[in-house]
């Protein structure tokens, strides 16, 4: 005999049978994941449910008691205080180990809590309040551009990209985390006690800050630094249009610089062609003054083909950097669907002024689906865009220095041959641009996703997951338990539906 199905119970209908047997309303009971896991959260979240208790979603103002397991007070305390409002909750909740719970169920009813089931905190007022209340993401934090501690978080950072090329990502975002800590702070760190109760810096980069502290240096960052394989993988990923699975295939085919494949005659895709043609310029800063001489060659093409247009400079430059690798634009209309087909029609006017080098153009790929957004393959988004690398003229000034730092190009891209004569430097420039298009609808969430840095976005991103059961992306914001999309004609709307307060775009440098 095959055994009967079993009728599906909707979380909804799960929910109203957990709170009918509610025994104990006035015992809000938080159970605190942090260590725990989320499936043994999940587990005894339904067996308390099940005997009666009242487990909650989330910590509210309604809670009276926080359970954990393998924390201790002072951690479960810094947890709240990143977490809420309320700087001192041991008085108004009872901190309490896993075992008051699991004694508790053993008995049927909530038990009073004894000694053996309070978590201690400590009673010394902490040395410096700010890293008491430093909050756990980077999108709840306000991290300034120029900050105090960028001898701590460079060498971060190094050992983060050094990550990547070993395609490591979780260690990668680990550093990433912990440089961005740093870099919230107010003031510069002197010692390890500074650090005290600070989040994200997990046991591999404060190993590494105490050695920057004793010693002045880190023989692993000095050591990253230096190795072959850290050096030819900044090079040949610092090709426009290389990723790291292209770099490693040729390092470990020996090569380890772009002249390399050019004299061993690599095959390369049209992005990567220009990408090392062009490499010299495309590894040098693009100056903000760069990035309005460009704007203003953007604003005349697209005020050419779709009058009314608006166009906003996006990613580093609008969060204050004075240079950046590559300059962004967003660009829409008011009136939605003006901007469908725009794209072809900006590349052809700059092709017709002969200011492209290089363009690659995608379609608007987005679908919105009623049942909420598929988990998408990865985090890019899918408006019209295209990669492209610009034509622009220098001015008088870079191009002298240009002049002089003109030999050691030379030596980079066509060997140390003293004797070959030197090129002239040309009178304009390479530089990376992307044009990105959005329909007037997602413009605030593009805006929003456009605007960076990678880990404020990410963070964000986490933040709607796990904290708010939203789903954020650059075209939208879907809230799960709703079941519906929340639309946004501002960053601020959507600062406010996730319930965080508004950063601007000066102090988004995560």
């Amino acid at each position: 005999m095959f055994p009967l199905k079993r009728r599906k119970i909707t979380k909804v209908e799960d929910e109203n049978q957990e709170n009918k047997i509610c025994k104990f309303p006035e015992v809000a009971i938080f159970i605190l994941e942090r260590k725990m896991g989320a499936s043994r959260k999940a587990f005894l979240t339904r067996l308390g449910r099940s005997k009666g208790f009242l487990i909650e979603e989330s910590l509210s103002s309604s809670t009276t008691h926080v359970v954990s397991e393998s924390n201790t007070g002072d951690e479960v305390q810094t947890w709240l205080n990143n977490h809420t409002n309320r700087q001192d909750t041991t008085h108004s909740v009872h901190l309490l180990d896993i075992s008051w719970l699991t004694e508790s169920m053993a008995e049927g009813r909530p038990l009073t809590p004894q000694d053996r089931h309070r978590l201690k905190t400590s009673t010394e007022p902490s040395v410096d309040t700010t890293t008491t209340l430093m909050k756990s993401y980077a999108c709840q934090r306000r991290t300034p551009l120029k900050h105090h501690n960028a001898f701590l978080t460079d060498a971060l950072e190094i050992l983060a990209a050094n990550a990547e090329f070993n395609e490591n990502e979780g260690r990668s975002v680990a550093f990433r985390r912990s440089a961005s800590v740093l870099k919230a702070l107010p003031q510069a760190v002197h010692g390890m006690d500074d650090l005290r109760n600070l989040p994200c810096l997990g046991e591999h980069s404060l190993r590494i800050i105490k050695e920057i502290l004793e010693d002045g240096t880190s023989r692993e960052v000095e050591s990253t630094v230096q190795s072959a394989q850290y050096q030819a993988m900044k090079a040949l990923t610092g090709i426009f249009g290389v990723g790291v699975k292209s770099a490693d295939r040729w390092f470990r085919e020996g090569l380890r610089s772009p002249l390399d494949l050019i004299r061993t005659g690599q095959k390369l895709n049209q992005a990567q062609q220009a990408g090392v043609r062009y490499y010299n310029d495309l590894n040098r800063p693009v100056t903000k003054k760069e990035a309005v001489a460009i704007s203003h060659i953007v604003e005349e093409a697209v005020n050419a083909v779709l009058p009314g247009a608006i166009i906003e400079l996006m990613g580093g430059f609008r969060r204050g950097k004075e240079v950046g690798h590559d300059v962004d634009f967003l660009i829409t209309h008011t009136e939605e669907g003006e901007e469908e087909g725009l794209m072809p029609k900006i590349i052809n006017w700059l092709e017709k002024q002969g200011l492209l080098l290089y363009q690659k153009t995608t379609r608007n790929s987005y679908l919105e689906s009623k049942d909420g957004p598929a988990r998408p393959p990865h985090n890019m988004d899918r408006f019209e865009r295209c990669f492209s690398i610009f034509k622009l003229e220098r001015d008088k000034d870079s191009s002298r220095s240009l002049q002089e730092t003109a030999s050691y190009d030379s030596s980079t891209m066509e060997g140390d041959d003293r004797t070959k004569e030197q090129e002239p430097v040309p009178s304009w420039r390479a530089v990376r641009v992307d044009l990105v298009v959005s329909p007037y609808s997602q413009f605030a969430f593009a805006t929003l996703g456009w605007t960076g840095s990678k880990l404020f976005e990410r963070e964000l991103r986490r933040w709607a997951g796990q904290e708010k059961g939203m789903s954020l992306s650059s075209h939208a914001l879907y809230d799960s338990k709703q079941q519906r999309y929340l639309r946004a004609n501002s960053e601020e709307e959507i600062f406010a539906y996730l319930g965080l307060e508004y950063i601007p775009p000066c102090e988004r440098n995560a």
